[in-house]
């Protein structure tokens, strides 16, 4: 194969689990740094698993993050249909011509002989659920003539039972597996469905695959999948398994177990972009100290041989990190315009919006943290703890804060340029004529106008924030509450 072709091939059962994503992600990147082909291809043989607009979600998800397929169910391309569904019918030959070659064979054990034979086994402590081959030497009279009864078959791929069996990762390196460990694992259900590994196989081969790229969870299945390919004479995809991404040390991310998806990080504030840059750097160590990497990057340094093989543990702190380093990256303009929609949930009256979200930028790691840092807003508390007057580094205490308030109070009063340089000139000069730092001044200012000492901004910002009306208000509560303190 001369042409690089990747595809993503997930199953439609639900929310984007961030494992799936950095599987998308890591296919495409190869796809791309080679100029070669991208297909998405939509697995959903398993019907009873699917779910109700999951597919739209696939889209969506790889269009949000701008992994665009040259191939697939929507676009077309030389090799469809793109859906597993569609292509059922060309999968029973494909098994057929297996049993013709010798290389798989009809089997028509009942579900009573496997149950027997499940609990024989349980019962003997081997491995459970292991089939013993029984019908794999049937003469070709019985075979025939148990079909043209109507038998229910399955068929099995006829598996080698001694010697090595191997092949290569581009992760892993060389594997080799005792040919006798192996199952002769079912191609056709009795149903006429092909099982998702045979069908997988003959997808990539007819797709002309170049580089199958998943999780490693599929590795004991690989030496199966390349039996397969010998049989039929094709030449084999390079093969690349991705560690897995765990929870932590000893469990696996997953959806089943309520880890958050794509869609809830996105829910949850992080920013598409840095989500993805965190999964590319989940498993995968680029030569350097470079984290942010924008698309163009990522395509030119990608090289899937530096994918490490050890799991990988979702760290959220560092994705908050990386989602905080992607924010301070934006204008002023972008990052006011995406976190309006979070202020707005608790902020209903008017405010400085540009001011606020100038402050807030270097101070957000995730978009639904604003919600929290700007509640005083419109929800200043009724009391508050009065230590948060008290500053080591600008020496205040509730005493020199009284003083502090009382001083710019008339200054905030008679000012009538309630902008961002105007408020700042009303109070700033006082600290001179007063004889006092300016944070000594003005840091009383920020509590006595948020309640809190998270303030988004300093003292004589969040004044122009929540206008001269509020302002004033606070300051002149804030006074009466010190002063009954302090006497």
């Amino acid at each position: 194969m001369s042409e690089v072709r990747t595809r993503f091939a997930p199953s439609p059962t639900g929310y984007m689990h961030v494992g799936n994503l950095r599987t998308a992600l890591y296919a495409y990147l190869t796809a791309r740094h080679e100029n070669g082909v991208f297909i998405l291809r939509i697995e959903d043989t398993d019907q009873a698993r699917l779910v109700e607009g999951a597919v739209d979600i696939i889209y969506n998800t790889l269009k949000e993050n701008g992994m665009t397929w040259d191939e697939g169910p929507d676009v077309g391309g030389d090799y469809g249909p793109y859906v597993q569904s569609e292509r059922m019918g060309l999968f029973k030959d494909y098994a057929v011509e297996l049993v013709e070659k010798g290389k798989a064979y009809y089997c028509f054990c009942t579900e009573e002989r496997l149950n027997a034979l499940h609990e024989e086994q349980r019962a003997a402590g081997e491995t459970v659920g292991h089939y013993d081959r029984h019908c794999r030497d049937l003469s070709k009279e019985e075979v025939e003539r148990r079909l043209a009864a109507g038998e229910p078959y399955v068929i099995r791929q006829k598996t080698p039972t001694e010697g090595i069996v191997s092949f290569d990762d581009l992760i892993y390196g060389h594997i080799e597996v005792e040919a006798s460990e192996l199952e002769d694992q079912i191609l056709i259900k009795s149903d006429g469905m092909p099982t998702y590994n045979f069908a997988n196989v003959v997808d990539d081969h007819l797709m002309k695959i170049s580089h199958v790229i998943r999780g490693n969870e599929y590795l004991s299945s690989t030496p199966k999948y390349n039996l397969l390919y010998e049989a039929f004479g094709w030449e084999k995809p390079i093969y690349v398994h991705c560690p897995p991404v765990m929870k932590d040390a000893h469990n696996k991310l997953s959806k089943r177990n309520g880890d958050a998806s794509y869609q809830d990080l996105v829910k949850q504030g992080y920013l598409s972009a840095a989500i993805i840059n965190y999964l590319l750097l989940l498993g995968w160590s680029p030569k350097g100290d470079q984290e942010i990497f924008s698309r163009e990057e990522m395509i030119e340094k990608w090289n899937p041989a530096w994918i490490n093989k050890s799991p990988a543990i979702f760290d959220i702190q560092k994705l908050r990190a990386i989602n905080a380093g992607y924010i301070n990256r934006m204008s002023d303009e972008e990052f006011t315009e995406i976190a309006r929609p979070w202020i707005e949930t608790v902020v209903k009256t008017p405010i400085d919006l540009n001011l606020l979200c100038m402050n807030l930028k270097p101070r957000c790691e995730i978009l639904s943290d604003l919600p929290d840092r700007v509640m005083f807003i419109d929800h200043m508390p009724e009391e508050y703890d009065l230590a948060f007057y008290r500053n080591k580094k600008f020496k205040t205490d509730e005493s020199t804060s009284l003083t502090a308030l009382k001083a710019i109070l008339p200054a905030l009063e008679a000012n009538e340029d309630w902008t961002r340089e105007g408020v700042y000139n009303a109070c700033a000069p006082l600290a001179q004529e007063m004889g006092v730092k300016g944070g000594w001044l003005l840091y009383p200012l920020g509590i006595a106008l948020a309640g809190t000492q998270a303030t988004p901004g300093g003292g004589t910002d969040l004044a122009v924030i929540i206008g001269k009306e509020r302002t004033l208000e606070r300051v002149r509560k804030a006074i009466d509450v010190l002063t009954a303190a302090t006497a």
